[in-house]
C-alpha cells in the first residue's frame, strides 16, 4: 500500500478528481505516513516546496477516518497577513470533504468571534496571542471552544522559535492540551529550510514521550539558481535601475526597513514604475489592495519588508531583487525560493549594494549559501520573563490555582524543564512579595499590581509577550493608511509635517496625541516616516564568511563591473587579513583596532571585558573593536586573555539599563535575574572563545609579527 492510499477515500477522490492532480510531490508523499501514524513532524523544505499540503491533507484524513468533531485543529501563523492569505485555500481544500476553516486574529470582530463560539469549525487559523484571548475569555462557551483540540499545525516555526512569542505559543499549548480529554496535542511545523531542523523539532515537540520526525527533501537543489551581485552606491541609483531592469516583468524588492521600503517605492514611482508597498504597519486596506493587485499584474515592482517572506501567495514572480544584504542565508534562501515556481524557470535574486560593506555582507552569505551552511535557528535563553506571564494568565484563567499545581498546567513546557529551579522559586516568591500574585491559604490569584498594570482593555496586553513601538494610526478620512512612530511628526518649527506612507506623501492636518491617531491629506514633496526597531547584528559564521572573502575574492555568484571594482578596492584596503589569525591594525587615528570578524555579539561582550582588564574599548561594530591608545594594544590583549582565564571563559556582555525595557514583563522579575536573561541573550561565547584562543596578527611600524596566545 502506498502512502498516498491511506488517506481517507473522499480526500483521494478529490486530489484526483475535483483538484486535478496527478500526483503528489515527495515532501507531500513522506509526510503522509508519520502524520497519519500521529507522530510530531518538522516539514523542512523550501519556499514553494509543498508544505501547507503535506501537513493538510494527512490531517484532514485523521478528521474524517476518526470522526472529529468541533474545533479539533489549529494552525497557527506569525502573521494576519498570512492567516488572511491562507484562509480561502485552506476553506476550500475543507469544503470538499465537508469540513470548514475560519480566521480568529485581532483584525476579526466580536460578533465574528461570538459566532464562532457558538459554532465552532473544524480548523481555526490564528496566532499564539488569539489562543491566549480564547483561554482567557469570560465569554460563555470560550473554554470548551477548545477542549476537542487534536492538532495544531505551526506555519513558519522559524519565526516563532527564534523570539519570545514561540515560548508563549508552547505554553499556550501544554495549557490547551491540559484543558482538553484526547491526550497529548500533535504538533506539526512547517519551517523554511535552516540548519537545524532536528533541534527545532525537539523544541516544538515538548518534554512528552511521543515519537517524532523530522521530513525534508533531498537539498540538492538549493544552490542552482542565478545570484547576482551589483554596488550601486545609492538608494536613488538603486531605484533607476530597479525601474530600467526586467521592464515588463513582476519584481519584488526586499529592504529590510520600513523606512527604506517607503523611500524606495516613493522613487520608483518617481520613474513611472508601476509600484506597491508591503509592510507590517500598513492598514489593513492598503496590504490587501497591494497584495491583490501584485498577484494579478505582470508589470510592476513590489517593495516590502520581510512581511512577503513569509509564506504569503503573490503569484508567480519573475525576479527577486534584494537592497543590501538580508539579516540571514536563510532569510535570503526564503526570499530567493519566490521565484522559479514556473517550469522553464530558475530562482534568481539580483543583490543591489548601496555601500561597499553591505557588498561584502552579501557576498559573505553567498559564500554561505554556496556552502550549504544554513542559520541555526536558536529560542531565546532564559524565558524567566514568559513563565512570569503565563504564571499571571493561569490564575487569570482558573481564577485561584494550587500554588504547587500551577506547573501541572506546564507540565511539557520545554522552558520549564531547562530553567533552574530555584530560579524559578524566586520568581514566584518576588510575584507574590510585588503585588503581581497574591497567595492566601496555598492558593494563587491574580495580584493588584497586575491589575493596576496589565487590567484594561481586558488584559489584552497580558496576551502577548511582545513590546510594540508607540505607533500612531495616520488616517485619511475613515480609512488607515497605516502607522509611523510619532517621531515622524517632527519638524522645522513653523512647517507641518509631510508623511511618507504606502509610497505617498500625506500632509498631517491633526494630531489627536491621546488616541494616538493623526489625520492627513494627499500631499506634494518628500515626505518622511520614522520607526524604531533593533538591528540585527551579523553572526561568527557569517562574519568570517567576509574575511574569507576578503582573503580570496572568491564569490559563488555573478559580480558585475561595479561590484567586481567595489570588491577589489576592499581587498586592497584588507590586504592584511589573514584566515588564521585575528589582527590588530592602526585605524589612522593614532588608535588601533582589532579585527576579530567575529559578530557583534562577541565584540560588545570583549569591548566591555577590556575596559575590566584596563581601559575601556572604543567602537565596536560586528568585525572589530576600537583599542584605547593609553597602552599597547598586545598588553591590553595579554590582560584580556589573563581576565578570561580567570572567570573561566565566562565574560560578561555589557547591558544598557535602557535595555530592560525591551524585556516585556522585566518588571515581574527580580532586576539580577532580568539582568541575567539579558546578558546570556547578548552573548556568543563560542565566538569570544574563538578570538581569545587565535593568534593575533600585529602591525608593527617595521612589519608584522604574529603574537600565539600561552597555553
Amino acid at each position: 500500500m502506498s502512502a498516498f492510499d491511506r488517506l481517507h477515500p473522499s480526500l483521494q477522490h478529490h486530489i484526483v478528481n475535483t483538484l486535478g492532480w496527478r500526483s503528489l510531490r515527495p515532501l507531500q508523499e513522506a509526510a503522509l505516513g508519520p502524520i497519519l501514524d500521529g507522530e510530531h513532524v518538522l516539514l523542512n523544505a523550501p519556499t514553494a516546496g509543498g508544505k501547507t499540503e503535506a501537513a493538510f491533507f494527512p490531517v484532514l484524513s485523521r478528521m474524517l477516518t476518526e470522526d472529529w468533531r468541533h474545533l479539533s485543529v489549529v494552525y497557527v501563523c506569525p502573521i494576519k497577513a498570512l492567516l488572511n492569505n491562507l484562509q480561502a485555500r485552506l476553506h476550500g481544500y475543507a469544503q470538499l470533504v465537508g469540513r470548514r476553516v475560519e480566521l480568529w486574529h485581532g483584525d476579526v470582530g466580536g460578533g465574528a468571534r461570538q459566532r464562532l463560539l457558538s459554532d465552532p469549525p473544524d480548523v481555526l487559523l490564528t496566532t499564539p496571542e488569539s489562543l491566549e484571548v480564547i483561554l482567557l475569555s469570560t465569554r460563555s462557551g470560550a473554554r470548551e471552544f477548545l477542549q476537542d483540540l487534536r492538532v495544531a499545525v505551526v506555519d513558519e516555526i522559524h519565526a516563532f522559535a527564534g523570539d519570545d512569542r514561540g515560548w508563549h505559543l508552547l505554553a499556550v499549548l501544554e495549557r490547551i492540551t491540559r484543558l482538553g480529554g484526547h491526550g497529548p496535542v500533535q504538533r506539526l511545523g512547517l519551517s523554511a529550510t535552516v540548519g537545524n531542523p532536528s533541534e527545532l523539532l525537539q523544541w516544538l515537540a515538548g518534554e512528552g514521550p511521543e515519537a517524532r520526525r523530522v521530513v525534508s527533501p533531498n537539498d540538492a537543489g538549493l544552490t542552482k539558481a542565478e545570484v547576482t551581485l551589483d554596488h550601486v552606491g545609492t538608494l536613488e541609483n538603486a531605484a533607476t535601475l530597479v525601474s530600467r531592469l526586467h521592464r515588463g516583468e513582476k519584481r519584488l524588492v526586499f529592504a529590510d526597513s520600513r523606512s527604506r521600503v517607503e523611500q524606495l517605492a516613493a522613487l520608483l514611482r518617481g520613474h513611472r514604475v508601476e509600484t506597491f508597498v508591503s509592510h507590517g504597519s500598513l492598514g489593513v486596506d492598503e496590504r490587501r489592495q497591494a497584495e491583490s493587485a501584485f498577484a494579478e499584474r505582470s508589470d510592476c515592482v513590489i517593495v516590502a519588508t520581510s512581511t512577503l517572506e513569509l509564506g504569503i501567495d503573490v503569484g508567480d514572480l519573475d525576479r527577486v531583487i534584494q537592497l543590501d544584504a538580508p539579516p540571514s542565508v536563510s532569510s535570503f534562501l526564503q526570499r530567493m525560493g519566490r521565484t522559479g515556481r514556473r517550469a522553464g524557470t530558475v530562482r534568481n535574486c539580483l543583490f543591489l549594494a548601496t555601500t561597499p560593506q553591505e557588498l561584502l555582507r552579501a557576498a559573505g552569505q553567498a559564500v554561505l549559501w554556496a556552502d550549504g551552511r544554513i542559520d541555526p535557528v536558536r529560542p531565546p535563553l532564559l524565558p524567566f520573563h514568559v513563565l512570569a506571564q503565563q504564571l499571571m494568565t493561569i490564575c487569570l484563567q482558573e481564577g485561584r490555582i494550587g500554588d504547587r499545581l500551577w506547573s501541572e498546567w506546564l507540565a511539557g513546557f520545554p522552558a520549564r524543564a531547562a530553567l533552574p529551579a530555584d530560579d524559578v522559586s524566586t520568581v514566584l516568591a518576588h510575584l507574590i512579595t510585588h503585588g503581581w500574585l497574591v497567595r492566601e491559604e496555598g492558593l494563587l490569584s491574580l495580584g493588584p499590581e497586575a491589575e493596576r498594570r496589565y487590567g484594561h482593555r481586558h488584559f489584552m496586553e497580558l496576551c502577548s509577550v511582545f513590546t510594540g513601538e508607540p505607533l500612531f494610526a495616520v488616517l485619511h478620512g475613515r480609512t488607515e493608511i497605516g502607522k509611523v512612530h510619532p517621531l515622524s511628526f517632527v519638524s522645522p518649527e513653523g512647517q507641518t509635517p509631510i508623511l511618507l506612507l504606502a509610497g505617498r506623501s500625506w500632509r498631517v492636518t491633526n494630531i489627536d496625541w491621546r488616541h494616538q491617531e493623526a489625520f492627513a491629506e494627499p500631499a506634494k514633496g518628500e515626505g518622511l516616516s520614522r520607526w524604531l526597531g533593533p538591528g540585527r547584528p551579523d553572526s561568527f559564521e557569517h562574519c568570517r564568511s567576509m574575511r574569507r572573502v576578503l582573503l580570496t575574492g572568491q564569490v559563488p555568484a555573478t559580480l558585475t563591473r561595479r561590484a567586481n571594482e567595489a570588491l577589489k578596492d576592499l581587498r586592497s584596503e584588507f590586504s592584511w587579513v589573514d584566515e588564521a589569525c585575528t589582527s590588530v591594525m592602526p585605524d589612522g587615528s593614532g588608535r588601533f583596532r582589532w579585527w576579530t570578524f567575529a559578530g557583534l555579539l562577541a565584540n560588545m561582550t570583549l569591548a566591555a571585558a577590556l575596559g575590566t582588564a584596563g581601559r575601556q574599548g572604543g567602537k565596536v561594530d560586528n568585525l572589530s573593536i576600537e583599542l584605547p591608545e593609553e597602552r599597547a594594544p598586545m598588553d591590553l590583549l595579554e590582560a584580556l586573555r589573563k581576565r578570561a582565564a580567570e572567570t573561566e571563559g565566562s565574560l560578561q556582555a555589557p547591558i544598557d539599563p535602557r535595555a530592560i525595557e525591551q524585556l516585556k514583563f522585566s518588571g515581574c522579575l527580580p532586576q539580577p535575574l532580568a539582568y541575567t536573561v539579558l546578558r546570556r541573550r547578548a552573548s556568543d561565547a563560542e565566538a569570544v572563545s574563538a578570538c581569545l584562543t587565535e593568534p593575533v596578527r600585529w602591525s608593527l611600524q617595521d612589519g608584522l609579527v604574529i603574537a600565539q596566545p600561552e597555553g
